[in-house]
């Protein structure tokens, strides 16, 4: 990687940092905005890090400006974000809140300023509370509810903004009504797939009233003007031993029941006979009618992978390990395997064999808690020396240009993140920032991947 730079990239590649709105922000209940599940969420006993909230996070929306300008002297281009749905519309639907619309003007406005390209996610898992109580994505009419909103922000930003996400990482939801791990914390299987089915109802919804305001899909995608597309994650399921039919069998329905789950309805029109299956056999078949995969399988302009590492799975757990090590993974400080691979088996994978046709962004790759102690170096200057993730983020790029080399129409690669954020039940325990700081942004300490990453786009 040492002879790699930017400029082994195609031409008018973006490199960015992504961010979310509930992660990042605070002012949880400042100018109006309304409550999200996150923080109802959060004050819930045991749910999160220390009881941790998202109240006050990296503080983005008082010091976005200087945030901003950090992003624009490490060398990046492009800054992926999100809206607070509830920030914009406090009940969901309906009345407007003229502040947080305003903000989000200015943001936007410096971000044109500093030469950094939007990149917007219409929703990162911050449902209003108000909708929750109406059901939430348990209900069949979020998708007029999150229409309704979309079509909102596509009318206020849809000149300024040349590509939009409707939803980032669908899995999110599933985690939330099924597994209780995440907002709003319920946890029946059932719950799960009908969340799903009415999320990728919603996905279609908007994206055909999206066509309706800038016209059809065109040949070519186009930063000039307006695109849409999705943020799915791609965390594929291996078997830790390939020649044992119980390690392939849970690690093929691992895939059925996570990314698989969207990308066929939306580029293949239809759930698979496995995952079918599996449905009815669980009594977790959602409400499927007539009409609906026509719905889902809109056009899009580009598809979004977050891409951060593999799962092994095995019948016989203690087997992981050491087919991992045997393979040629192996394991970094925080626990979590080095397998840079990842990036170049998702991109082939989506590409090949589930149906994306169109230009693809890697919308987010990192990880967390890399020798994270601030020290003093001989010069007096704070430095964090998380040479972990340097070597993270070294491996997945040689791994994505070698993609790109071999013909995936690769258009941009995001790093997540900026700073330490609020990072969901794990709160400020899990570290993914370029830059340290604590909740509250009161001071920043760039990190020694920071470093690499300004010296890389130079």
């Amino acid at each position: 990687m040492a002879d790699l730079t930017r400029h082994d990239f195609p031409e008018g590649f973006k490199w960015g940092i992504a961010t979310s709105a509930a992660q990042i922000e605070g002012a949880a209940f400042e100018d109006g905005k309304g409550a999200e599940i996150w923080d109802i969420f959060a004050r819930t006993p045991g749910k999160t890090f220390r009881g941790e909230t998202p109240d006050v996070a990296c503080d983005y929306y008082h010091k976005y400006p200087e945030q901003l300008r950090m992003m624009k002297e490490l060398g990046f281009n492009s800054h992926r974000f999100s809206f607070s749905w509830a920030r914009v519309m406090p009940d969901g639907t309906g009345r407007i809140n003229q502040k947080g619309v305003d903000f989000y003007k200015r943001v936007i406005d410096e971000m044109l300023e500093l030469g950094l390209t939007p990149n917007a996610t219409l929703y990162h898992w911050d449902l209003p509370q108000e909708l929750e109580y109406r059901g939430g994505f348990l209900n069949r009419d979020f998708a007029g509810w999150f229409t309704e909103y979309a079509e909102f922000m596509f009318r206020q930003f849809g000149d300024v903004i040349p590509l939009w996400a409707t939803f980032n990482e669908p899995i999110a939801t599933y985690v939330g009504y099924a597994l209780g791990a995440f907002a709003p914390g319920r946890k029946l299987e059932k719950y799960g797939r009908e969340a799903n089915h009415n999320l990728l109802l919603a996905h279609g919804s908007v994206v055909k009233c999206f066509r309706s305001l800038f016209g059809e899909k065109r040949p070519e995608l186009d930063l000039s003007r307006p695109n849409i597309g999705i943020v799915v994650d791609v965390w594929h399921h291996h078997p830790a031993r390939p020649d044992d039919e119980r390690d392939c069998a849970i690690a093929e329905l691992e895939n059925e029941k996570a990314y698989r789950s969207y990308l066929n309805p939306i580029f293949k029109g239809g759930y698979t006979g496995a995952l079918l299956k599996y449905m009815a056999d669980n009594d977790c078949m959602p409400d499927i009618r007539p009409g609906d995969f026509e719905l889902i399988r809109q056009p899009l302009d580009f598809f979004g992978l977050n891409c951060y590492n593999r799962v092994v799975d095995s019948a016989e757990p203690q087997k992981i390990r050491e087919t991992v090590e045997f393979a040629g993974g192996n394991y970094m400080d925080n626990g979590a395997e080095f397998y840079p691979k990842a990036i170049y088996d998702a991109l082939f994978n989506v590409t090949k064999n589930w149906g994306v046709n169109v230009p693809v962004f890697i919308t987010e790759n990192g990880t967390y808690n890399c020798e994270e102690a601030i020290v003093t170096d001989a010069g007096g200057r704070e430095r964090v020396h998380d040479v972990t993730r340097i070597r993270y983020l070294k491996g997945f790029i040689e791994w994505l240009k070698k993609a790109i080399d071999e013909g995936i129409d690769v258009r941009g690669y995001y790093v997540w993140s900026l700073l330490d954020n609020y990072e969901w039940p794990a709160a400020s325990s899990m570290r993914f920032g370029l830059v340290h700081c604590d909740f509250g942004a009161e001071k920043y300490v760039l990190k020694d991947s920071a470093l690499f990453m300004q010296k890389f786009l130079e």
